[in-house]
């Protein structure tokens, strides 16, 4: 049987199979060793883990060698051992071999970081590789892990030579009807894959480590290459789109949110806001979104390491927000929440997808009330769509570019970060200090022109490689994620320090809030402890401070501010004024990219991409979910939201040009 299977002109393949089906199951066995804590230890569970991961291996090892077998059947037997055979051969192998080491010791780097086999953040790591690979090269030694990986590359070729493997293949007579017939399983294999198997198959548990342990890695790369936009309409439990609607719109008109064109599928609508007793005011605002930020990391949220002195001062000095929870996972979901208000749809943010210019973001409601409107980032905002999306939306880009142009249909300015403004740089772009700088030379040339403005400011610190400049903080650089933290805080304490100096500064508000937090990954199908991050207002002159204890959501801090500034606007935004939330208002929106979560009351309703929802009750103290029978209205409100979300997108109902219509 096997040496049907494997005749001699197929013992590469033979030795292929063997090789990757062994490492791949090493990977699992590491993985379940490194994670052993948070997988299902029962012996069932243990068995299913490995048995659809043997399946996935399989599978996967199957499309790699098509290729391969392609070539064995159609090369001609009499030209076996040619020195076109040796050279196709060799060259194969070492590929084939090569690929399958660097995927490997890519999931031990993607596993530490992200608690996960490879997904869409990895196909999207493949197209920014200059920040990809120099992040790499200053977190690991690269020159060490290339070298140990061209050695067993090396050595694994030669150990296969000694085996005399390549002597068989090319001393073969094998005839065309029995590599027909060893090519036919693996066909087959590959055929039922394409049309009846999925990524999410192994999606089979409760835990979701024991999900990842089932996967594998190169397989869950290409199915997420394939998957990064998901239409909500075809993979999630809907309901009629004008139902959808009405219960989105009864919530804003419970809000006397009044609807520009009630009989329409939008939500374009007015606010008001407006006191008779209080005047509008127009402050600049400059917003600093901070990377990676949990709320786990503030003292004033049950942090005992004192690594963020800066804002637990100004916790006690604004409005701060200390039951928030992000919408994402990554920085682009994150930004996607806070411009435009709107619950995550699934797949990848709307930063990074097409028809993303033109939109009705918070800079429309300020240039609505005469702002000036800048995004600034310590990179280079080519990354991750960041000024193409900006940019196409009205913001003046300052980032430290490298060359990279706007789309030419794109009409902004770019302001370089130029190197005698840079102090400290790594794969991500300037040290939050130098960042802020800028900010601050950039806020007193606008403050020239009478003009209120409104900036976005993007941090990259405290992200890995976790380095900054030495002789700040107590902690030496690049030694991991609390330093990071506390130079972060250190910094953001040093711009407010020098901001006060300005003559603009007693007529700006500050909003300080995380992008997302610094971990995402658990053993729940989304978990929500991992979503709650810190947000504040500093500096706002009619308002008292005030810690506000309301379940709230990203999307919902904006809204707020425009409160608090005593402005009518209009709006197509979600968000709702958390000052006013009554008990019964209070909800999240949470999500990865096939996950949606709506969190509420300590429940969380979570839909997926295989038309499945489940509610939870949410344990707060220990971060667990235990499972609820399913709430019929929880449901009903949860798919209204996020399917008029992704309707609006796709359907031109967040483009500025058909909100006037």
């Amino acid at each position: 049987m096997v040496s049907k299977l494997f005749p001699e002109r197929f013992t590469l393949l033979k030795v292929f199979i063997i090789f990757f089906l062994t490492c791949s199951f090493v990977v699992r066995v590491s993985f379940l060793i490194w994670s052993f804590t948070e997988v299902d230890q029962d012996v069932l569970s243990l068995l299913r883990t490995f048995a659809v991961g043997f399946l996935f291996d399989l599978v996967t090892v199957s499309f790699l060698a098509i290729p391969y077998l392609i070539y064995l059947v159609l090369f001609p037997v009499k030209w076996n051992g040619s020195l076109v055979d040796k050279i196709i051969t060799y060259f194969g192998f070492f590929l084939g071999i090569l690929v399958s080491y660097f995927s490997f010791f890519g999931e031990f780097t993607f596993w530490e970081e992200f608690q996960r086999r490879y997904n869409f953040i990895a196909v999207d790591y493949l197209i920014y590789t200059y920040e990809v690979f120099k992040n790499i090269n200053e977190s690991y030694p690269l020159p060490i892990l290339i070298g140990s990986m061209l050695i067993l590359v090396a050595g694994t070729i030669y150990l296969v030579i000694k085996l005399g493997a390549f002597k068989r293949v090319f001393t073969s007579e094998t005839s065309i009807k029995f590599k027909l017939t060893a090519m036919l399983p693996w066909a087959v294999i590959v055929v039922i894959a394409t049309f009846f198997m999925r990524s999410d198959q192994a999606d089979w548990s409760k835990n979701r480590y024991n999900n990842e342990l089932s996967k594998a890695g190169i397989y869950s790369f290409f199915s997420a290459f394939q998957n990064n936009e998901l239409a909500y309409s075809e993979f999630y439990d809907t309901i009629p789109i004008q139902k959808a609607f009405s219960e989105v719109n009864e919530n804003f008109t419970k809000h006397e949110e009044m609807a520009f064109f009630p009989s329409k599928k939008g939500i374009f609508r007015t606010v008001k806001n407006a006191d008779s007793t209080q005047s509008q005011i127009k402050p600049n605002v400059i917003f600093i979104c901070i990377e990676s930020l949990s709320g786990k990391f503030l003292s004033t949220l049950g942090n005992d390491e004192n690594i963020t002195p800066t804002l637990d001062a100004l916790a006690n000095q604004s409005l701060f927000f200390s039951n928030l929870f992000a919408t994402g996972t990554r920085t682009v979901r994150g930004m996607e929440a806070i411009t435009l208000s709107i619950p995550p749809t699934p797949g990848r943010s709307i930063v990074k997808r097409k028809n993303n210019t033109e939109l009705f973001t918070i800079g429309e409601v300020f240039k609505s009330q005469g702002y000036e409107r800048f995004f600034f980032y310590g990179g280079d905002g080519y990354f991750d769509n960041m000024n193409t999306y900006f940019g196409g939306n009205g913001f003046n880009i300052v980032d430290r570019g490298r060359g990279f142009l706007l789309d030419k249909s794109i009409r902004t300015t770019r302001t370089n970060i130029e190197d005698d403004e840079v102090t400290f740089e790594n794969a991500w772009g300037v040290c939050d200090e130098d960042i802020y700088n800028k900010v601050l030379k950039e806020a007193d040339k606008a403050f020239t022109t009478g003009k209120p403005f409104f900036d976005f400011v993007m941090t990259t610190s405290n992200h890995k490689p976790f380095t900054y400049p030495e002789g700040k903080i107590d902690i030496p650089s690049g030694t991991g994620r609390n330093g990071a933290v506390k130079y972060t805080d250190y910094a953001i304490g040093e711009f407010l320090k020098t901001a006060r100096t300005k003559p603009w500064f007693k007529h700006t508000v500050f909003v300080i809030m995380s992008d997302h937090c610094a971990s995402s990954a658990g053993r729940w199908e989304l978990d929500v402890r991992n979503y709650h991050i810190p947000a504040l207002i500093y500096n706002l002159p009619n308002m008292p401070n005030a810690k506000i204890d309301k379940l709230c959501s990203q999307i919902d801090v904006f809204p707020t501010l425009f409160a608090t500034l005593n402005w009518d606007y209009k709006t197509n935004l979600f968000g709702q004024n958390i000052l006013k939330m009554k008990p019964e208002d209070e909800r999240a929106l949470i999500g990865n990219y096939r996950k949606l979560g709506y969190l509420k009351d300590n429940k969380v309703l979570i839909l997926g991409d295989g038309h499945t929802a489940n509610l939870y009750d949410w344990n707060s103290a220990d971060n667990s979910l235990k499972e609820l029978p399913m709430d019929d209205q929880v449901l009903q409100t949860s798919i209204s939201n996020y399917q008029v979300a992704d309707y609006l997108y796709h359907n031109g109902g967040l483009k500025l040009s058909n909100l006037a219509k």
